[in-house]
């Protein structure tokens, strides 16, 4: 399938132009609890570095995220999440770091300061769905939103897609209530969250029909070392890079158009090979390689 292109402003930023070209969103966990990563950038000198090196590997945003969602966590408190991912965002401003930061939270007061002090996207969980002034500071910041799935409601025996479909139509009508262009949300169908198995697969194997059927929006994939990846393979989250890319590729070869992940640059080659395959190769950016082979 040939992909769907998107503009999205961005208020302080050029905008994100999506379509055929993947973008890769760097992973910074900056908590104690995360379920990969928790404890190993929480110090704002060790998130940056770690910021740095995912620019380097290719990233086009870097999201950032003070509270895990990994089942069993406990909850944060706003000012507890805040002192987490406010030094963060503010070092990586002073550092002159202009990559669109996405800022991973579930809490309006958070995404509000957060967009203030420089992040550009809110990705919030809960699809515009939990809070009720999550949208309006969306449409008073002019800030685009990431918008997962994650219905607490849903059980083993949900037909995927179409559940996922009508909460995703019911997000839209928030944000349009909201003052939001329905076109500015990014979907995220949310893999690993209240999901079997099974159901996993099944929305990655028919992400086509989610894209046909939201034709103005552009699709975020996170799969990352996900349990899904882990549940297949017999693996821990550390050893599942390799699945990770499968879901990554099959999920740009279905439409998606933005990755989630934690291993920038595997990933971006991974996808630069699929949009090759895809669409063709497009002329040499660099220097031919040596011994002949270009």
């Amino acid at each position: 399938m040939t992909h769907s292109t998107h503009t999205i402003p961005l208020a302080n930023r050029p905008p994100l132009i999506l379509g055929r070209r993947a973008l890769v969103m760097g992973i910074l966990n900056v908590t104690p609890d995360s379920f990969s990563d928790g404890g190993t950038h929480n110090a704002v000198d060790a998130a940056l570095a770690h910021a740095r090196l995912m620019l380097a590997e290719g990233a086009d945003i870097i999201d950032i995220g003070g509270e895990s969602t990994r089942p069993g966590a406990e909850p944060v408190g706003v000012q507890q999440e805040l002192d987490r991912v406010m030094p963060v965002i503010d070092a990586m401003r002073a550092a002159g770091i202009d990559v669109p930061i996405s800022i991973d939270t579930m809490k309006p007061l958070v995404a509000h300061q957060a967009l203030e002090a420089g992040a550009d996207i809110i990705n919030d969980v809960n699809g515009l769905q939990g809070a009720p002034e999550m949208a309006e500071i969306a449409a008073i910041m002019d800030a685009p939103v990431i918008a997962m799935h994650w219905d607490r409601a849903w059980t083993a025996e949900a037909d995927p897609m179409p559940a996922m479909q009508a909460y995703f139509q019911a997000t839209l009508d928030i944000a349009t209530r909201a003052g939001i262009d329905p076109a500015r949300l990014i979907l995220d169908p949310g893999f690993g969250f209240t999901k079997t198995l099974n159901q996993n697969y099944s929305i990655l194997r028919q992400l086509p029909e989610l894209t046909r059927e939201f034709p103005d929006n552009a699709l975020l994939v996170g799969t990352s070392r996900k349990s899904m990846i882990g549940k297949v393979l017999d693996n821990q989250p550390g050893q599942r890079l390799a699945g990770t890319i499968a879901t990554s590729v099959q999920g740009y070869e279905r439409g998606g158009h933005i990755f989630r992940v934690h291993d920038v640059a595997p990933n971006r080659d991974a996808l630069r090979v699929a949009e090759a395959t895809l669409y063709g190769v497009e002329p040499p950016r660099r220097a031919n390689l040596p011994g002949g082979e270009n």
